[in-house]
C-alpha cells in the first residue's frame, strides 16, 4: 500500500487491515474515470496482500461519495458510452475475494451510493444520506444501483429511490436493512469490524463470502446445495483442523490461512 495516488489515500491501520480513502475533497469525492482507475488498482492491490484480511472504504466526514463526476460525462454521446462500454470498470470492486467494509459518513449519492451497495458491509455514520438522484439528471443509475437496491431494500422502496431521486437518512437506511448499522466514529468501528474479520483463517473468510453473495444468484435449493459442498471443502483446509482442535483443547485458534 505503499504507492502515491492523486485521488485516494491508502494506509495500514493494523498489518491486517487495508484503508482507502477517497480523496476528492473539492468535489465531494465525486468518482471520475481517474479516480476508478485509481481505486481499482488499489483494491487489487490489498486483495493480492497476503497480510491483509479484510479492506475498510471510506471518504470524509462531509461526503463518502456525493456522485459521479457530471462535469466529465455531460458532453458524452450514445456512441461513445455505448461502444467504449463507460461505467462497466466501476464494477470491479464486486471481484474481490476478500471482504470490503464501506465505511459512509456524509452523501452517498449516485455512484457514490452504488459504491457501497457494492461493498460486502455498509456501516453508517449518523450524518449518512444514500441516495439516487440521476433521475433530477434526465437519466438513471448506470453503476448497478438499480439492481444492487432491489435486492437490499425491495422493489417498491428502490422504485421510490430511483425515481424521485430523494434522499435517506442513515437511520431510515438502517429500518430498511438497507446497511449492517448506524454507528458512531464510522472508520473506526470499520477498522474494528475488519480487524475481527482478519483475525479468521482467510480461506474460511472468502469462503463465506462467496455463499453469501451466491445467495443473490441461485435458486434456494442450488444455493443450500453450493453452501454444503463449499463447507465439505473447507474439511480439505488445515485451518478447519487447527479451528476444531483448539476449540475442543479450549484455545484460541491459530490460523494459517492454509
Amino acid at each position: 500500500m505503499s504507492t502515491q495516488y492523486e485521488h485516494i489515500l491508502t494506509s495500514r491501520p493494523n498489518p491486517s487491515v487495508a484503508l482507502i480513502t477517497l480523496n476528492r475533497p473539492k468535489a465531494l469525492n465525486a468518482l471520475s474515470t481517474p479516480l476508478f482507475l485509481e481505486l481499482n488498482k488499489a483494491l487489487f492491490e490489498a486483495d493480492a496482500d497476503q497480510a491483509i484480511g479484510a479492506i475498510v472504504l471510506t471518504g470524509s466526514e462531509k461526503a463518502f461519495a456525493a456522485g459521479a463526476d457530471i462535469k466529465e460525462m455531460k458532453d458524452k454521446e450514445f456512441s461513445d458510452v455505448y461502444k467504449n462500454n463507460f461505467l462497466a470498470n466501476w464494477g470491479e470492486l464486486s471481484r474481490l475475494r476478500k471482504p470490503v467494509i464501506a465505511a459512509v459518513s456524509g452523501y452517498a449519492l449516485g455512484g457514490g451510493c452504488e459504491l457501497a451497495l457494492m461493498c460486502d458491509i455498509i456501516l453508517a455514520s449518523p450524518t449518512a444520506k444514500f441516495g439516487q438522484p440521476e433521475i433530477n439528471l434526465g437519466v438513471i443509475p448506470g453503476g448497478g444501483g438499480s439492481q444492487r437496491l432491489v435486492r437490499a431494500i425491495g422493489k417498491s422502496r428502490a422504485m421510490e429511490l430511483v425515481l424521485t431521486g430523494r434522499m435517506v437518512s442513515a437511520q431510515e437506511a438502517d429500518q430498511w436493512g438497507m446497511i449492517s448499522r448506524v454507528t458512531d466514529n464510522v472508520v473506526e468501528e470499520a477498522v474494528k469490524m475488519a480487524t475481527e474479520i482478519s483475525s479468521k483463517g482467510q480461506i474460511a473468510v472468502q469462503a463465506g463470502k462467496e455463499v453469501v453473495n451466491a445467495a443473490y444468484e441461485l435458486t434456494l435449493a442450488e444455493g443450500l446445495r453450493f453452501e454444503r459442498r463449499t463447507f465439505h471443502g473447507l474439511f480439505a483446509t488445515k485451518d478447519q483442523e487447527e479451528g476444531m482442535t483448539a476449540f475442543v483443547e479450549k484455545r484460541k485458534a491459530n490460523f494459517t490461512h492454509l
